[in-house]
């Protein structure tokens, strides 16, 4: 066999490789495949993957966001936009994820768009429940690092506890942990003022 013709046959399966790659690569769902779904249930789009989010929120769970979202208006609003899930975060064409919480700062709502926020805010807060902490504890900490985002909060409801995930270069570094008494303060977002007990104190027993 030829040199010549050897190369031929490397150059048709090298390319025959490529696009078979290629193909995979463009199985991954897009936004617009997300959007396009109409099931009642909700999802996440993650790397191109549907991530289903069901079941539904907890009472806690909505209960603590609530608190949170009411706190952090009463001394950010000058500054800050807040949102509150379901609000979809559009971090690519293959990346969407719908936090609990999210913060943009006034001088950037050129992200804030009719179909949802289009890029990175400049902090995100995930509440914690039973069916989620695997997501956000590993998956979403990789993730959010990855677009940019400067701030990210993990909050576990049951004991009331802040995890404060502050980026460093290209990865999140454990700033601190919050609990009880503690005032929450942020290095990136200056307007924070709160306790976790201020929010916890205001949420009722829940019955199991």
């Amino acid at each position: 066999m030829t040199k010549e013709k050897n190369q031929s046959q490397e150059t048709e399966s090298g390319t025959r490789a490529g696009d078979d790659n290629a193909e995979v690569r463009d199985q991954r769902l897009t936004y617009d495949d997300y959007a396009a779904i109409d099931d009642g249930l909700r999802y996440e789009l993650a790397d191109g993957r549907l991530e289903l989010m069901s079941p539904g929120p907890s009472s806690i769970h909505q209960l603590v966001s609530f608190e949170m979202q009411r706190t952090i208006f009463e001394t950010c609003h000058m500054d800050y936009i807040v949102f509150y899930s379901p609000i979809d975060l559009i971090l690519s064409a293959h990346e969407v994820r719908q936090p609990d919480l999210l913060m943009i700062h006034r001088s950037r709502m050129d992200i804030i768009r009719m179909r949802g926020i289009e890029g990175a805010p400049d902090l995100v807060v995930e509440i914690l429940s039973p069916s989620t902490l695997r997501r956000d504890k590993l998956d979403k900490l990789r993730t959010y690092a990855r677009y940019g985002i400067p701030e990210y909060w993990v909050v576990e409801p049951k004991v009331g506890t802040l995890e404060q995930y502050v980026l460093q270069g290209e990865r999140y570094e454990l700033h601190n942990v919050y609990e009880e008494e503690e005032p929450v303060s942020s290095p990136t977002v200056l307007c924070i003022s709160f306790t976790m007990k201020g929010i916890m104190d205001n949420i009722p027993s829940i019955r199991d």
